[in-house]
């Protein structure tokens, strides 16, 4: 494990907290919609979160033919901070915080969602956690001209020696279990496109650790388990990047 720093300008966009549950049969929006009481303050917006999902089958036989299915709707809300830059979700499947940039510390994250939550579980009286997760989307922006990509970070593209080296955009996802924490993270990078201007390269770097596991929505384990999970994103950040990289953090 790399001992974690803490980075005066750390280049996080939205640090996201999420607990799935299973909620008592019966629960509806109109009961998801009182979270708003007692928040209003400190959380004045209030907006409805629409959710769809949709597939496609194509059949062969007897005649071959396309058929298309969706289905969804409103599943919650989204209530948003005076500044714009705290975001908590309430859903009928279940909860998630998200701070936006500027990122202060894991504990205020932390200490902040913690209270939210328990304000969660007082309204929608959840039977069971099912799926806990920290994500962590970093903006790293690398100064041009550049050498090499490792020169920043360490998982990279890679192009066959014999193609043209040059690389204009990319998208790539890793999935790596961690049997010691019993949890899954999911790392995903890309670029965003150079500004014309620009003397800076856009690199994407998003961490998300999740576990799937059953927790009782008020014991302590379940909080214990997040700080694995930070633990964890914070191995995966550190060793993902070079010294070089954290100097344009400082």
């Amino acid at each position: 494990m790399v001992e974690p720093t803490q980075l005066p300008n750390a280049p996080i966009t939205e640090a996201l907290l999420d607990i799935q549950v299973k909620l008592p049969a019966g629960t509806d929006l109109a009961k998801l919609a009182t979270f708003h009481e007692g928040l209003k303050q400190r959380y004045p917006s209030k907006q409805e979160r629409v959710s769809w999902r949709g597939s496609i089958e194509i059949k062969a036989k007897p005649v071959a033919h396309l058929s298309q299915s969706a289905e969804g709707g409103p599943d919650g809300y989204l209530f948003t901070a005076v500044d714009g830059r705290q975001v908590v979700q309430t859903r009928l499947d279940g909860f998630t915080f998200s701070r936006l940039k500027p990122y202060e510390k894991w504990e205020t994250l932390r200490d902040e969602a913690r209270e939210l939550w328990q304000h969660y579980v007082r309204i929608a009286s959840p039977e069971a956690v099912t799926r806990i997760a920290l994500r962590y989307i970093n903006r790293i922006e690398i100064p041009l001209p550049m050498r090499d990509f490792k020169d920043y970070i360490l998982t990279t593209p890679e192009i066959a020696p014999d193609l043209p080296q040059r690389l204009e955009s990319f998208f790539m996802r890793l999935v790596i279990p961690d049997p010691q924490s019993q949890a899954v993270t999911i790392v995903t990078e890309t670029m965003e496109p150079i500004g014309e201007s620009s003397d800076r390269l856009p690199w994407i770097l998003d961490i998300d650790v999740f576990r799937v596991a059953v927790f009782n929505p008020q014991d302590q384990a379940m909080w214990e388990s997040f700080e694995h999970l930070r633990i964890l994103k914070n191995d995966i950040f550190f060793k993902s990047i070079t010294p070089k990289a954290k100097e344009l953090f400082q």
